[in-house]
This record gives structure tokens, C-alpha cells and sequence, in this order.
């Protein structure tokens, strides 16, 4: 019998919501196969919102809970329009892995905030939803993140020492050795700084293929002032999020210094690219196949980047699997719910620290 699930992720990038249906009993006897999918972007007024509410502001409790309310009615949008790829209705999907969109992330002091609304979510699209994965772990003294490992242990572990890495706004690694413990952290920024800088200076999005990044030249100095944050040098486990890698974090990196802006994109790149190789080079040196998804992998200056500072390893992304780069974390969520209603665990102690196996995820009933 088929095991149809839905999964929603948008990530610290801000870019929109990819949503995923996916089989987890296919015919052909591989770990999943992907239904229907589809992406809707954040309307620009709830975009600047959410961007707002990553930081100290007033009237917080009323706005947040608003901008919950909106995100769920287009997630709850969104998985209908996967659904309708697949030539499904509500009743074929099992559950929905709705993980929210992360405003605040502390595990240092027990807690993270995503703004969510599965009981809306389960009204408007008419399925379970499971949603709150990241409190549980956090509650066992973990970090709460990365989840994404366990899932890419699934889907992606084989014979060949492999490491995928996402290029979200932040970046993680998971390290797929042939046997042994999986592993993984958060890196730093991917494409949080990159976005941001791009939009101050250029009005747009993002920076696409990295082509503004290739008219710019690295500047030591300043390269060196970046790698300089004390994060890079923690031992894992260990993650991060805007709560760190922002607008001032970046405004104090500067420190005054006049370069062209696209001299500080290019920089920003190699900040990327540094801290994702060193972290290869230290904790996951025995890999020699690196696959990229997120975003971040369609940007050709990253991956162009990555692979000349990875040599001689091979650099690529999860398409060369068969799982396109944008639909690799939402696939995850969906995972992630199957686990949760087969009272399965879904986080690795070894990638966040917790202290145990846990069922992560709160179970919103259809």
C-alpha cells in the first residue's frame, strides 16, 4: 500500500514555500518517490513582516500571531496546489509535516520559535498535520537542529562516504559514512548574508548564479575578520540562525571599511564557502562526494567555488540522485511526519546533542 505524506518547508532564506507529496511505499522499492510539487512565493507584505519579526519589536505577541494565521492559510495553499499535481485530494495524504517559519532560535536557553498554525493548516487543507518538531529534542538538552540528517541517512547514505550539504539561508553538513554514525551540524551562513547584501545594494532577492558576487574580488582583511566569529571554532553539535548571522553582525564585521559593494559579495561567498569546506576538512575528512541542495546550489559561483576548495572530493547536488536541490527539506518534513505517527524518533543525539532518541513532532488530527 502506498504511505502518502505531505511536507512544507520555508527556510531562514525567506524565499517562499516549497511543499512536497510524497510516496513512501513506492512500487519500485526505493526509500520515497516524489507525487506532485509545488512553490508559492510570500506575498511582499507578509515577506517584510516576518523579516521584521526576527528581532525585537513592538506589539510582538498580536503581529506574530497574525503572520501565523497567514502562513498557514498558504501553506495550507500550497500543499493543496502539490496535491493537485499529484491528482490527489486531502483524503489520499496520511499526514502533512508543516515545520513553520523559525522567527527566533535560542537552544542555549531551551527554546525556539516557529511561527505555525497546523490546527489552521489541518482545517484549510483538510488533513493530520504534524508540526513543532524541533521542541522536543530541544526539551533533552539538544540544539533542536539540524533534523534534516536522519532523513538524509535515509534517502542518500550508500557504499560511497558522501556528505550532503544545504544551502539554506544557513548552512548544514550531515556526514554519510558507508557505516558508522551519521553526523552533522550547522556551518554558518549560506545564503542569509549573500541575500541580504544583494537586496541593500541591488533591490532584488537575490544575487542569481552569482553573477554580481563574479564582478567583485575577495578582500583579505575582511575575509579573515568574518571567519574571526567565534562560531566557526565551536565543536559541534552545534546550530545557528539570524539570531546571529544579521544585518549587524555584518554592519560590526565591516567596521567602517570602504570596499565596493561587490567586493563584499565576493567576500561573502568565500565566507560560505570557507566555513562549509573547513567543517568538511575537520569532521567529515574521510568524504570524498559532496552533494549540495537548497537553494544555494543553483548559485554557480558557490558550487564553482566549493569545488575548487573541495578538490580533489567531487562536488555536485542531490539531482544527480534523482531529488532536485529546492525539494530536498520539504521531502524531510514529510519524513519526518511518517516517523512521528509511527511513534518513531526522528532526531540523531549525535547531530544535536540531546540526550536520547525522541518522537519529535505535536500531531494536529484531520
Amino acid at each position: 500500500m502506498r504511505q502518502v505524506y505531505a511536507g512544507v518547508m520555508s527556510g531562514t532564506s525567506l524565499d517562499g514555500i516549497d511543499a512536497v507529496i510524497a510516496d513512501f511505499a513506492p512500487a519500485d522499492g526505493g526509500a520515497c518517490r516524489l507525487l506532485g510539487a509545488a512553490h508559492v512565493s510570500f506575498p511582499p507584505a507578509l515577506h517584510s513582516e516576518l523579516f521584521a519579526l526576527q528581532r525585537a519589536a513592538t506589539d510582538e505577541l498580536a503581529r506574530s500571531s497574525r503572520a501565523a494565521c497567514a502562513l498557514a492559510d498558504i501553506y495550507a495553499q500550497t500543499i493543496l496546489a502539490a496535491l493537485a499535481e499529484a491528482g490527489l485530494e486531502p483524503d489520499d495524504v496520511i499526514a502533512a509535516g508543516v515545520h513553520g517559519q523559525t522567527v527566533r532560535h535560542r537552544p542555549e536557553e531551551g527554546w525556539t520559535l516557529q511561527l505555525n498554525s497546523p490546527a489552521r493548516i489541518a482545517e484549510r487543507a483538510g488533513m493530520t498535520v504534524v508540526a513543532d518538531f524541533r521542541s522536543r529534542d530541544i526539551a533533552a538538552g539538544g540544539q533542536g537542529a539540524p533534523l534534516v540528517p536522519a532523513f538524509h541517512a535515509a534517502l542518500f547514505q550508500s557504499a560511497t562516504h558522501r556528505v550532503i550539504v544545504n544551502l539554506g539561508g544557513i548552512a548544514n553538513v550531515t556526514d554519510l559514512p558507508p557505516r558508522g554514525s551519521v553526523y552533522g551540524f550547522d556551518t554558518g551562513p549560506a545564503n542569509v548574508l549573500l541575500d541580504l547584501w544583494h537586496a541593500r545594494h541591488r533591490n532584488g532577492a537575490f544575487d542569481r548564479d552569482g553573477a554580481w558576487s563574479r564582478s567583485g574580488r575577495i578582500d583579505g582583511a575582511l575575509l579573515a575578520a568574518l571567519v574571526s566569529e567565534p562560531y566557526f571554532a565551536r565543536v559541534p553539535p552545534k546550530s545557528t540562525g539570524r539570531d546571529l548571522f544579521n544585518a549587524e553582525w555584518l554592519d560590526a564585521k565591516l567596521g567602517g571599511r570602504t570596499l565596493a559593494p561587490a567586493d563584499i559579495q565576493a567576500t561573502l561567498v568565500a565566507l560560505t564557502v570557507r566555513t562549509i569546506a573547513d567543517a568538511i576538512r575537520t569532521h567529515c575528512a574521510r568524504a570524498t562526494e559532496i552533494l549540495a541542495c537548497g537553494g544555494g546550489a543553483n548559485n554557480a559561483a558557490v558550487m564553482e567555488a566549493l569545488a575548487r576548495e573541495l578538490a580533489p572530493r567531487t562536488v555536485g547536488t542531490t539531482a544527480a540522485l534523482g531529488v532536485a536541490v529546492e525539494h530536498v527539506e520539504a521531502l524531510a518534513f514529510a519524513w519526518l511526519a511518517r516517523e512521528a505517527l509511527a511513534h518513531r524518533p526522528g532526531n540523531l543525539p549525535e547531530v544535536t546533542g540531546a540526550r536520547g532518541l525522541r518522537v519529535l513532532g505535536a500531531i494536529y488530527p484531520r
